[in-house]
C-alpha cells in the first residue's frame, strides 16, 4: 500500500511545519475555479491569547485592495473572537470592496464570538456539520485577589445578577443589611458601561442582519430570532456551539455542506494548513492566493 497518498493531511501538515504559505496557495487557486469567486483567509489563533482588532481590518482592507472582486468575495473565518466592533469594520470593509455588496462566510471549523457577528454580515454561511458558530453577548477579564489570575465572566450575568440583587433589596420589608453589603460590591458606573457592552453587541448583529441576510424584518423580530446568539438562557455558556440547524432556525442563510463534498474537502485542507501555521508559527495570519500577511507569535511563546 502507496502511504504517501493515505496519511490523514494533519500528518503532512506537521512535515509541512516550517514551510511558508506556498503550501496553501494551490488550495486557493482551486477553490476559486470552483467557487468564482476570491478566496480570503482570516485566521486567529485558538491557541494563543489575540483577539480581532482594528488593526487584522486594516489587513484584510489593504489584501482587498489588490484583489478583482467583481464576482464577490469568500471570506473564510476561523477565530475565537475580539472586539465587536472591528468585527463590525471588516464586515463593512468586506461589503463595500466586492463589487456585489456582499460576501460569503465560510466556517470550517469555529468562528466564535466577534467571528460570528463578521459571519452574520455575510449574504450566506457555508458550514459543514461539525461548524461552530457561538454566543456574541460580551465577556469580561476580573482579576482574582488570589495570585493574580483573571477569571472571563459573562456582562449579561454580572449585570443580571447586580439587577436580581436590587430588585431584591427595594422588595425587602425588614433587613436590608445583607443586601446594601453585596450591592457595594457593585459599581454604577461600571454596570452602566456594561449595558452599554450588550446594547451595542446586539444592536451590531441587528444591524448587520437588518441590511443582509434577514433584510425586510424589524429589529424586534431580529432579536427575537437570534436570541440565543445574544444571551446566554439557552446556551449557559459563551463557549457553547451553535451549529447548522440551531443558526438556520435562527433565520441565518446557511449552505450546508457535505463532509465527502470535494469543495468542502478542500476547505479542510486549507483549514488544517492554515490553523496549524496561527498555533505553531503566527499569532493571526490573513492570506488570498498572491498575498499573505501574519502576525508573529509574541516573544514569550517562541520555543
Amino acid at each position: 500500500m502507496n502511504t504517501k497518498y493515505s496519511n490523514p493531511i494533519i500528518t503532512k501538515v506537521l512535515d509541512e511545519q516550517n514551510q511558508g504559505s506556498e503550501t496553501r496557495h494551490k488550495l486557493f487557486q482551486e477553490l476559486e475555479k470552483r467557487l468564482k469567486r476570491p478566496i480570503v483567509t482570516f485566521y486567529t489563533s485558538f491557541t494563543h491569547p489575540v483577539l480581532i482588532e482594528d488593526r487584522d481590518a486594516d489587513i484584510l482592507e489593504g489584501i482587498l485592495q489588490k484583489l478583482d472582486l467583481s464576482n464577490g468575495l469568500v471570506l473564510v473565518v476561523s477565530s475565537p473572537g475580539g472586539l465587536g466592533l472591528s468585527a463590525e469594520r471588516i464586515a463593512n470593509i468586506c461589503r463595500n470592496y466586492s463589487k456585489t455588496n456582499e460576501y460569503w462566510a465560510v466556517v470550517p471549523s469555529k468562528a466564535k464570538s466577534a467571528a460570528t457577528i463578521i459571519c452574520m454580515g455575510a449574504s450566506k454561511i457555508l458550514m459543514g456539520p461539525t461548524s461552530e458558530l457561538g454566543p456574541i453577548d460580551p465577556q469580561i477579564g476580573v482579576e482574582k485577589r488570589e495570585r493574580g489570575l483573571l477569571n472571563v465572566l459573562s456582562v449579561y450575568n454580572i449585570v443580571q445578577s447586580y439587577d436580581d440583587l436590587f430588585a431584591r433589596a427595594v422588595s425587602e420589608k425588614g433587613n436590608l443589611q445583607p443586601y446594601m453589603l453585596q450591592l457595594s460590591n457593585y459599581d454604577d458606573k461600571e454596570i452602566a458601561e456594561l449595558r452599554a457592552g450588550l446594547e451595542l453587541s446586539k444592536d451590531i448583529a441587528v444591524k448587520l442582519l437588518r441590511s443582509g441576510m434577514m433584510k425586510g424584518k424589524s429589529e424586534t423580530q431580529i432579536k427575537e430570532k437570534i436570541k440565543i446568539f445574544l444571551i446566554p438562557e439557552e446556551v449557559k455558556t459563551h463557549g457553547r456551539p451553535i451549529y447548522r440547524a440551531r443558526a438556520k432556525r435562527c433565520g441565518l442563510i446557511v449552505e450546508s455542506k457535505r463532509l465527502n463534498e470535494t469543495s468542502w474537502k478542500l476547505f479542510y485542507e486549507l483549514h488544517v494548513r492554515t490553523n496549524n501555521f496561527v498555533s505553531t508559527q503566527g499569532a493571526k495570519c490573513i492570506e488570498s492566493k498572491d498575498h499573505s500577511f501574519y502576525v508573529p507569535l509574541p516573544k514569550e511563546y517562541k520555543k
